[in-house]
């Protein structure tokens, strides 16, 4: 349990750019002084807890279907991909600069020198100022962290840890294969080595307390990460959680609810954490639950407002006393 010790209160309202909290695209228009986007990849990965190694079936809720880009295959090459996705953000959103991400699955679960092979493919890009890698912590070593530390020298480095939770006793119930400590573990070792840390959690698993979800939200406090990715639980067709959930249904959150506790996690959150994710979404021809029929920016509106209404902003009640 994360004790939570008496809030620290700013007096002092906090902005970045037009929000009550710190967002990345602020945090890149400020790095970078240009527009930059990122390059979602597939690298053709597994994860051990889909291939036999730690489990089968994955972790319960994952489709990757719901939020890699329809036009990126496992098949074709990293440069095919790069030359297919940059042209489209150039022409929608006026990208002047990439970062290149490998998001499905765990994208360091293969020999080193294969993941050199991918990583350098991606950077090879003349526009590339980044590369952020998704995985998982139990994906990750001391030889594939020199090297991106030497990478790190060319690009920035990101490493991006699903930490869904920090109770084992959700781990288990997800089939996720590893236990909190490993994400303590692997933070701490890319920590070591200088790379930047993000990291991803989800908001909502049925077998959670709001006390619960409240520590996890937390815990970016405590292992110092640079990112943090918050996500509203959803089921999604061709999952073993939509299964159970078609079989019996649990209480999900509204959108009030789910803002609500959001915007409490956020006033207790470093403001020197950049959000990079509030909320999640899906393809509606895959989405079961939650159907809440807003969209992104409708809801971003909704938590900005709660925000205001409550005279909040990140880290308005942070302290640093917060301790595992």
């Amino acid at each position: 349990m994360i004790p939570i010790a008496e809030p620290t209160v700013s007096k002092s309202p906090q902005t970045w750019g037009d929000k009550r909290y710190n967002n990345y695209n602020y945090y890149l228009r400020k790095r970078y002084g240009q527009r930059v986007y990122k390059v979602s990849l597939h690298g053709g990965f597994t994860c051990p807890n889909r291939d036999g190694s730690k489990g089968h079936g994955g972790c319960v809720y994952c489709n990757n279907d719901s939020f890699v880009p329809p036009y990126i295959h496992a098949e074709m090459p990293i440069t095919e991909q790069m030359s297919t996705s940059i042209p489209f953000l150039q022409q929608r959103y006026g990208a002047e600069k990439y970062i290149a991400y490998f998001q499905a699955y765990s994208n360091t679960y293969d020999e080193l020198e294969k993941l050199k092979a991918l990583y350098e493919a991606a950077v090879a890009h003349p526009n590339v100022v980044g590369l952020d890698i998704g995985t998982r912590s139990d994906c990750v070593n001391e030889a594939l962290m020199e090297y991106l530390a030497t990478l790190n020298e060319r690009v920035h480095v990101t490493l991006e840890y699903g930490i869904e939770s920090i109770h084992d006793e959700t781990l288990s119930w997800m089939n996720r294969g590893h236990d909190f400590q490993s994400v303590v573990d692997a933070v701490a070792l890319t920590k070591k080595f200088g790379l930047t840390v993000g990291g991803h959690i989800i908001l909502g698993f049925p077998i959670e307390t709001i006390p619960m979800m409240m520590e996890t939200g937390l815990v970016a406090n405590q292992l110092g990460l640079d990112f943090l990715k918050i996500h509203q639980l959803h089921v999604v067709k061709k999952t073993i959680l939509a299964h159970r959930y078609l079989e019996q249904p649990f209480p999900m959150f509204t959108p009030e609810e789910y803002v609500d506790l959001t915007c409490d996690i956020l006033e207790r959150l470093n403001p020197e954490i950049v959000i990079q994710r509030l909320f999640g979404d899906a393809p509606l021809d895959l989405l079961i639950a939650p159907r809440w029929g807003h969209t992104i920016p409708e809801l971003l509106y909704m938590l900005e407002s709660e925000l205001k209404r409550r005279g909040a902003w990140q880290g308005s009640n942070y302290t640093s006393s917060l301790y595992f």
